[in-house]
């Protein structure tokens, strides 16, 4: 007979308690300890949020560079409509018109940006311009937390400069310039006056000298004694070589100065004994350039200046150091004393901005002797100074030694490398040296210095 004996163990009856009952409260307690399930359903939780964080978060990335490229868009277009009214304060179609071009422009790369829309407008009386943007980005994840686009809005705002500017502009009336070149360079030199000078009062005093040069510089009557003193009616006969005679020549006073010998030839040292410049003396006792060629010092007035420009006619022969050093001239307190008070130049290191724009179409290639006669002239002496391209670029080089500004535009010179050297070495930098070879580019590089001068600004 075999025998069975059970491993489970008895079960112990609890008085009171029906049979089973324990099991099930056990059970129960086990149960309701087990937290597999609960940490289950947490971890999903924390999964989601984390995912929502992360997609907010790619979200938001997008926004940001979104509102960064809108930002710089802005900023260009509004410029660019500035920049219209600088040139032309009445064309506010045209302002607003060139800042969407921009706009749009700027715009094309940009991250794609739904509801997009850019207005824009002139302010305060024309003087700045304004735009403001507003678009939005659709979201890729936030759509799970009801966001389903972010806004993206812009505002910029530029305004014309505050700083005062004295311009001193020399300008090339020699023979070289006839035909188209001259209306050129009328063009060219008008539209700087547009641009650089305000319309009304209220805005920073612009001012800009002309200086035409040619064989010389014609001045004022006024100030024609102030800078040459008194000189003598002639040279009297200057004895030269013609074959084996000796024969005479003699040179007359005419109304253009020349200039300066002696130890101050480089420098702004105020005119006076010693330091005066010299008188042009040719045969005729005439000066090439006319009344209409005359020096405008410094002015504000936007018709005495146009109206000069467009009357200039040509000359003769290219003395540029001479147009150079009136160019310095004009711009030098040491030289007010020849200009009435409201021509004259503000102190060096003041707020005024100094600048010097120098324009010519070849190479220097006159010179005087001591008494103001052209060393190629029968009788004439030898050069009182360096040869004309020497003297004008030590004339540039102690120019921007006080703190002017020097542009050069060197204008169809033809490959000519000591013009284009000079005009290199004149300017304050590479940048600012222009040798456009066509009306067209010629007009555009007056406006590039024109608008590099009187540089606008953001305000917000």
């Amino acid at each position: 007979m075999f025998s069975f004996i059970s491993r489970q163990p008895l079960q112990k009856h609890v008085p009171g308690s029906q049979p089973g009952q324990a099991g099930l409260k056990d059970c129960a307690r086990r149960f309701s300890d087990d937290r597999r399930g609960g940490v289950a359903i947490m971890f999903a939780l924390v999964i989601t949020s984390l995912c929502l964080f992360a997609g907010a978060g790619v979200d938001f990335g997008r926004w940001a560079q979104a509102q960064q490229q809108t930002n710089s868009a802005l900023d260009a277009a509004v410029l660019a409509g500035a920049r219209m009214l600088q040139i032309d304060r009445s064309n506010v179609s045209g302002a607003i018109q060139a800042a969407k071009n921009y706009y749009t422009e700027n715009t094309k790369d940009r991250i794609e940006l739904i509801d997009d829309s850019a207005t824009f407008t002139p302010i305060n009386n024309n003087k700045g311009f304004s735009g403001t943007s507003v678009s939005y980005l659709k979201t890729a994840f936030l759509g799970f937390a009801n966001v389903t686009r972010l806004k993206v809005s812009s505002y910029s705002e530029a305004a014309l400069p505050t700083q005062p500017l004295d311009i001193s502009m020399m300008l090339d009336v020699t023979g070289s310039m006839g035909g188209t070149k001259i209306a050129d360079l009328k063009l060219a030199a008008t539209d700087l006056v547009d641009i650089v000078i305000p319309d009304t009062a209220t805005d920073a005093r612009v001012r800009v000298a002309l200086v035409p040069f040619a064989e010389g510089v014609r001045l004022p009557a006024s100030a024609n004694v102030l800078a040459r003193g008194s000189p003598g009616p002639d040279t009297g006969a200057l004895p030269y070589q013609s074959g084996r005679n000796t024969k005479y020549a003699t040179y007359y006073r005419t109304d253009c100065v020349v200039e300066r010998a002696g130890a101050n030839r480089y420098t702004d040292v105020a005119p006076g004994t010693g330091n005066y410049v010299m008188t042009l003396y040719n045969s005729s006792g005439t000066c090439g350039l006319p009344a209409a060629d005359e020096l405008v010092p410094l002015t504000d007035s936007k018709t005495t200046l146009k109206s000069k420009i467009k009357n200039l006619v040509l000359s003769n022969t290219t003395a540029g150091q001479i147009g150079t050093a009136w160019a310095w001239y004009t711009l030098s307190p040491n030289w007010n004393a020849l200009w009435s008070t409201a021509n004259k130049a503000d102190a060096y290191n003041t707020t005024t901005a100094k600048i010097a724009i120098l324009m010519t179409d070849g190479e220097y290639n006159l010179q005087y002797d001591s008494k103001g006669v052209q060393t190629s002239s029968s009788g004439a002496g030898v050069a009182a100074n360096a040869d004309s391209t020497t003297q004008a670029r030590e004339l540039c080089k102690s120019m921007k030694a006080k703190g002017i500004t020097v542009y050069t535009v060197g204008f169809a010179l033809g490959g000519n490398a000591t013009a284009i050297e000079t005009m290199n070495k004149c300017a304050s930098d590479l940048t600012k040296a222009y040798t456009p070879t066509s009306g067209t580019e010629l007009r555009q590089a007056f406006r590039d210095i024109a608008l590099k001068i009187n540089q606008l600004y953001l305000t917000q």
